[in-house]
């Protein structure tokens, strides 16, 4: 997410009330995962593990629980509490704004653009020209279509992430200030769920086709013409490359990579990045080929169990 303007480190930590280490006037042009983070962004880091890593990646800024060295080029800001103040950060440059109609006098539609009756459309919402948004759709803030885009009854646009810490009173969300970017020439079936980024866009890329009641999470992005087959669940952070299909209730798991063209079997669950112009079938999802010689094999253990007691 980048901010409308610049700001400098002293104004970030007066917003904040934290120590700063660097010049005050050092430039921050956002905030993002560390994933996405790139040269002006906060990034965010609260346990030791990972302190290397954010003070090694892209940002320029590390809103951080420790006094550390700070890297050259960089500004660090020191705080009790990261995950709480990345939160601020995020509520003051993206606060919620309340809707006063259903769709708001804020969002831009293209030219030959329908919108059946009951759709719901947020605040800052950008939609291109010859889109079909059917009833029941929810469009959230800042959501962005292209052209040529359907969306079929009870799909939901832009919900949060499903991002929580652990703490000793219950669970603390990461409020999400992300969008939702829907490119050209995409259909979306009924009941889809496409939650916004953390920080930065959950995307959709030009002419993938997602079927009835998918679920795609924060921050992932799906190639171009993707095909994907009803009650599909993609966690948050995931790549799905160009070209690829995924058949029915396959579940993909967090942070990983699908390669170019790569075919899921349905029902196979995903828990590893998978190569590209291959299928994959089976939990856990593995070469298509494989994984039948595997259950091949297994079928055979009774007769070879028989064969042993007949031997002994």
């Amino acid at each position: 997410m980048k901010f409308p303007q610049a700001h400098t480190l002293q104004q970030i930590a007066t917003i904040i009330s934290s120590k700063f280490i660097g010049d005050p006037d050092f430039p921050v042009l956002g905030m993002n995962e560390i994933h996405v983070v790139t040269p002006g962004d906060i990034v965010f880091v609260d346990h030791p593990k990972y302190y290397d890593k954010a003070l090694q990646s892209a940002a320029t800024v590390v809103l951080i629980n420790k006094d550390v060295d700070c890297p050259e080029g960089k500004a660090l800001l020191v705080s009790d509490d990261p995950f709480r103040d990345f939160n601020k950060l995020t509520t003051y440059f993206r606060p919620f704004n309340k809707a006063n109609a259903l769709i708001s006098s804020s969002t831009q539609i293209g030219k030959g653009t329908v919108i059946q009756p009951g759709a719901f459309i947020g605040n800052n919402v950008i939609v291109g020209d010859d889109c079909l948004i059917h009833s029941n759709v929810t469009i959230y803030d800042n959501t962005i279509i292209g052209n040529n885009v359907t969306i079929h009854a009870g799909t939901v646009l832009g919900g949060d992430a499903f991002y929580y810490k652990k703490r000793p009173e219950g669970f603390d969300k990461l409020i999400s200030g992300g969008r939702v970017v829907i490119e050209d020439n995409v259909d979306l079936g009924a009941l889809c769920t496409i939650d916004k980024g953390v920080t930065g866009d959950t995307t959709i890329k030009q002419g993938a086709k997602i079927d009835n009641q998918v679920h795609v999470g924060h921050d992932t992005v799906i190639g171009k013409k993707c095909l994907i087959a009803s009650q599909v669940g993609i966690a948050g952070c995931v790549v799905i490359e160009d070209e690829v299909t995924i058949w029915g209730q396959v579940g993909i798991t967090s942070g990983i990579t699908i390669g170019t063209k790569a075919v899921i079997s349905a029902q196979s669950g995903v828990s590893k990045s998978l190569d590209s112009n291959k299928s994959y079938f089976g939990t856990p999802a593995d070469d298509f080929r494989k994984k039948y010689k595997e259950i091949a094999a297994i079928r055979q253990i009774p007769d070879l169990i028989e064969k042993l007691k007949k031997n002994e």
